[in-house]
């Protein structure tokens, strides 16, 4: 695969502001918005190279909101995004995986019409191994944008489908920032020497079919007969040379669906006997995941219902998810339906 998918040598704020120049209403609070989130990236793409010697590998005292211990790095980039954006007017409340309940903006700053939830590090467990690891976020309008007032749950709990932007920067080999704001999927690539994100695959596709499966196979003594059916044919021959597909899992949600976007196939999450409604969150990590995989071609479904159509309960709420291209989310949507019946 070639390094660079694209004509232009362009900057992430030039593109932004080119995305912004689109749409003649806007004001440029949403581009300074997305300017200050990637000044956090870069500050902790920086941080997580030099984890090892900057003292922040290892694992707190505490647990967090679900009850997981927490890693220090956690802690650390939970607070380097909330320092670069509380103060710049944009935001109205934040909400993040690691808190317990909504982020206020502090009292001396402005309240903004934006709404940001994130997960700080996807792939916890795999940051003292030197795995790769990311930041998932997603950002809403408020739901009365007129208003000046502090944000309040129900402008963090809005469908997905509702979402202005998503995405994720994914910090291993390279650093990438992979984003959406309704207008297709662009992924920037960052070069330290220079300090800035640059485009390097741009509008990128989901191939309809792929050959890879992403999936949590230890689990497999708990799934539901559906999904446990669904995994034996993926990996039975058939005439057509489709199948066999080929298991690749890193237990990182970011790293597993970045693969799935670039290479095809499906990245599923189920419920199972122990957590029914499976493990990953809907409004940190799914709804952003979604919103990404749909506007590159492909789809994502709860295994009957369009995930970015369910309204969150919860700012903590666990939702099974199938994500990928579509024939194959079409597939194991097939399974689970033929499991139900008599």
């Amino acid at each position: 695969m070639p390094i660079v998918k694209t004509s232009k040598l362009i900057t992430i704020e030039r593109h932004i502001a080119e995305e912004g120049a689109m749409h003649p209403e806007a004001t440029g609070e949403f581009s300074h918005l997305l300017r200050d989130f990637t000044l956090a990236m870069r500050i902790l793409a920086r941080d997580v190279r030099r984890a090892g010697l900057n003292d922040v590998l290892g694992t707190t005292d505490g647990s967090n909101v679900h009850g997981e211990q927490v890693k220090r790095l956690d802690l650390h980039a939970n607070d380097i995004i909330f320092r670069a954006m509380d103060h710049g007017g944009h935001l109205c409340v934040m909400a993040s995986e690691e808190s317990n309940g909504l982020i206020r903006i502090p009292n001396e700053y402005r309240r903004g019409k934006y709404v940001l939830v994130f997960d700080p590090l996807d792939g916890s467990s795999n940051i003292d191994v030197n795995v790769t690891i990311g930041t998932i976020f997603s950002i809403y309008k408020r739901v009365d944008p007129t208003l000046v007032t502090d944000g309040e749950l129900e402008d963090c709990l809005q469908h997905g489908y509702k979402q202005v932007a998503a995405g994720y920067c994914m910090y291993g080999s390279s650093t990438q920032l992979v984003y959406t704001s309704g207008n297709g999927v662009d992924v920037f690539t960052f070069d330290p020497t220079i300090g800035e994100f640059l485009l390097t695959y741009e509008k990128i596709r989901i191939p309809q079919r792929g050959k890879i499966y992403s999936v949590n196979s230890g689990n497999a003594h708990i799934w539901p007969q559906g999904i446990r059916d669904y995994v034996s044919w993926l990996l039975r021959p058939s005439d057509d040379g489709l199948r066999p597909y080929s298991l690749r899992y890193v237990g990182t949600m970011v790293a597993d669906v970045h693969r799935t976007l670039h290479y095809g196939g499906i990245f599923l999450y189920p419920g199972d006997a122990r957590m029914p409604d499976g493990k990953l969150r809907l409004v940190y990590e799914v709804n952003p995941m979604a919103f990404l995989v749909e506007q590159a071609g492909g789809r994502a479904t709860d295994g009957v219902n369009r995930l970015l159509d369910v309204k969150p309960t919860s700012l903590h709420q666990r939702i099974p998810c199938f994500m990928g291209s579509t024939d194959d989310v079409l597939d194991v949507e097939r399974f689970l339906q033929d499991a139900l019946q008599p």
